[in-house]
């Protein structure tokens, strides 16, 4: 059955509080797909971010950033008034301030928590109990981080950076409190998101979520499991991820992510990555799984080196760690990221699985004049975008081309007006043959260069962009509803 959807981040729906949360918006938000006849829902990922503000930098890859937490909820509990919430200095600008948020949103919370009596609430006990697995070192991670004022653990006292059973029993005594304080944060943010979920899952809506094929250094999987990086006896990496050099980058990109102890995996019939996305699957309908191409070959450049240039490709786990993941959780839905330079091994893993792949068509025009970005070159099996999180906005991008690109463009698309572009994009994508179609709901608002949300290799200015109440209406829905219509993508409305 022929799909489509959009993309939009959390982080990107109005909201009073500077930020995104699973707020009434966002269930306005849901309400919107449904009018504008779309069926899916692309999310980025829900971890509690941490280096650069970016979600694929995560101090957890089970846990949900807090920020996403509606304080709303809390009111009408009694855990806080509307005057607290109202005094708060949260900057509620166009684009969201982090550092506001950080100290305003940690300080309702804090507030909340020690008027919330949660311990003895058994639903709280029931979420404690059923999320043990990740949730005690996480809260603990947290709290010792806290007390060290925020630096790495790989910087932390020797016995509690190599978690030594006394120090271990220490910490989880003399921080009691703030343990406590990130189980509640945990319990809420995972309450409120499945209700959310839920709401879009009863109006015929899928969640795709996103996640990072690598956890961050400084990370509490990285704390909790040591055993399962390249990490030498001191937790040091002994290598970090990123990409050689290239077109884009004479120097390539260093990423710094640990890389996997894929050997270590394999023994453990690699159960830390078939619980990982079992959880996801808690969260999520359909999971994206990013930087597909690392389960064939990473690429491995030495730990303390500034650029990627002295990497080198090691093989990963290829078809052996999805054919756990299938004998273990059984048929799941997944989109494998398998954009970039592909090598014939990459396609061939791809195509065992039987994940369907991903497109962009603003890739189909870099003067390759019959790139496997362009239509009539897609099968059926494939995931299809005018853009991701990753790319400019359609109308910026296409602003940016050289004229041979920009000609060419005109010509494959028809544009006869350039102020059209962004319309016959997403025409071209809703159009083709491919099952599923997701938008960026930037290119339905035909929005410019301000509205990106990420430039990769960058820092400062990613991650930001909000979406301003009043930008999406009845009338968007509708056009938007005749177009998914118009190309076979949803039932007509009884």
């Amino acid at each position: 059955m022929r799909k489509c959807g959009i993309l939009l981040a959390i982080s990107s729906i109005p909201s009073k509080y500077g930020i995104g949360t699973f707020s009434k918006e966002a269930y306005e938000f849901v309400d919107f797909l449904e009018k504008a006849g779309q069926t899916l829902w692309q999310i980025l990922p829900l971890g509690p971010t941490g280096y650069g503000d970016s979600p694929y930098q995560s101090f957890s890859t089970f846990a949900g950033n807090p920020y996403y937490i509606d304080m709303d909820e809390f009111v009408e509990k009694g855990y806080l008034t509307k005057k607290d919430c109202e005094e708060s200095d949260f900057d509620d600008g166009e684009f969201v301030n982090y550092e506001k948020i950080f100290f305003a949103k940690f300080k309702l919370l804090k507030k909340a928590y020690k008027n919330s009596n949660i311990a003895s609430d058994p639903d709280y006990q029931e979420f404690i109990n059923a999320n043990k697995a990740w949730l005690d070192d996480y809260a603990l991670y947290m709290a010792i981080k806290d007390s060290f004022g925020g630096i790495s653990w790989t910087e932390w006292e020797p016995d509690i950076m190599l978690r030594k059973p006394q120090a271990l029993k220490k910490y989880r005594e003399s921080l009691a409190e703030e343990i406590g304080f990130y189980r509640f944060q945990q319990y809420f943010f995972l309450k409120q998101w499945k209700a959310l979920k839920k709401y879009a899952n009863d109006k015929g809506i899928e969640i795709i979520g996103d996640i990072p094929i690598y956890v961050a250094l400084d990370s509490a999987d990285t704390w909790s499991n040591p055993q399962l990086f390249q990490f030498d006896e001191e937790c040091k990496p002994k290598a970090v991820a990123g990409c050689p050099p290239d077109s884009f980058s004479a120097t390539g990109q260093l990423w710094g992510n640990p890389l996997y102890d894929w050997e270590y995996m394999k023994k453990t019939d690699y159960a830390w990555w078939i619980e990982r996305i079992r959880y996801c699957y808690e969260l999520y309908d359909v999971v994206r799984i990013d930087h597909f191409r690392g389960f064939d070959e990473y690429y491995s450049i030495p730990f303390g080196d500034e650029t990627a240039q002295n990497g080198h490709w090691e093989k990963g786990p290829g078809y052996d760690l999805f054919k756990a993941v299938k004998n273990t959780l059984g048929k799941t839905k997944v989109i494998a990221e398998d954009l970039g330079f592909l090598t014939p091994t990459v396609i061939k893993l791809v195509q065992k699985t039987g994940y369907p792949g991903m497109k962009v068509l603003q890739f189909a025009f870099d003067s390759r004049e019959e790139s496997d970005y362009l239509p009539h070159n897609y099968s059926k099996n494939c995931i299809v975008y005018t853009g991701t999180h990753d790319n400019d906005t359609t109308k910026s991008w296409y602003e940016s081309l050289n004229n041979h690109d920009k000609a060419f463009a005109r010509r494959y698309l028809d544009v006869k007006n350039k102020n059209k572009i962004c319309e016959k994009m997403v025409r071209s994508v809703l159009s083709s043959v491919a099952d599923t179609a997701v938008i960026p709901i930037q290119d339905y608002l035909e929005l410019g260069g301000e509205a990106r949300m990420n430039t990769p290799s960058t820092l400062g200015t990613n991650w930001k962009w909000r979406l301003q109440s009043g930008q999406i209406n009845d009338e968007l829905a509708t056009k938007i509803y005749s177009l998914t219509k118009l190309y076979g993508r949803i039932q007509s409305k009884q």
